[in-house]
């Protein structure tokens, strides 16, 4: 039987790993079977956030090459929305004893900025000792794909963001950094190739879930 408690899931993956669509599957199964439930997302998830979101997006791909936010100022404005984002929506669900899943967490943070743009790692932890409330997810799972699936499925898209422009080998190593976090807490990530588009893994993720929320 299933005691409410709150639940935190995050997915995580590069661009065309299928994360974004895997979370909103096991938002729906999930919500199905009565379970309190929030999808969300980073950078986002609430207004303050979403501004933000806007204002990094809109900085890069300002039409001015000139001038650009500096590497630091791109990885504090994400911070700052996590901040936003943790206070507003987390925290909530978190009192309310809901379940969460999270599309992008801590873990983007850490490959994209820190392994791939060479953020200090301090400056970033150094601010999620102030912001993250004590907050982690209980659950973990990391889409892996291969490059040239994952261009492909970048290719479809109609609308793209900065995410889905960086070159192939920014993702070869940022998602090599995502397995490399992985692999130091073993019991709380799921590691899945998302590949070949496997129909099967929608019902792996919620019942891996669902025997976790027992």
């Amino acid at each position: 039987m299933y005691k409410r408690k709150f639940f935190f899931i995050v997915f995580e993956g590069i661009e065309g790993s299928g994360k974004s669509y895997q979370s909103k599957k096991l938002f729906i199964n999930i919500k199905k079977k009565n379970y309190p439930v929030v999808l969300t997302r980073e950078p986002g998830g609430t207004i303050g956030a979403e501004r933000i979101r806007k204002v990094i997006l809109k900085d890069y791909f300002h039409k001015s090459k000139s001038e650009k936010f500096h590497k630091y100022t791109d990885t504090l404005l994400y911070l700052a929305a996590r901040n936003e984002h943790i206070q507003n929506k987390i925290l909530k669900a978190k009192r309310s004893n809901k379940i969460i899943i999270c599309d992008r967490f801590i873990d983007s943070t850490i490959a994209y900025q820190v392994y791939g743009k060479k953020v200090e790692f301090k400056l970033i932890d150094t601010i999620h000792k102030y912001i993250l409330q004590k907050i982690k997810p209980d659950i973990t799972f990391l889409l892996t794909v291969k490059a040239n699936k994952a261009s492909s499925r970048l290719n479809k898209r109609k609308i793209k963001n900065r995410y889905d422009k960086f070159s192939k080998n920014f993702y070869q190593n940022a998602q090599k950094a995502f397995i490399k976090l992985a692999k130091k807490n073993k019991k709380r990530y799921f590691i899945f190739d998302n590949s070949t588009d496997d129909k099967e893994l929608e019902k792996k993720i919620l019942n891996i879930v669902l025997s976790k929320l027992k």
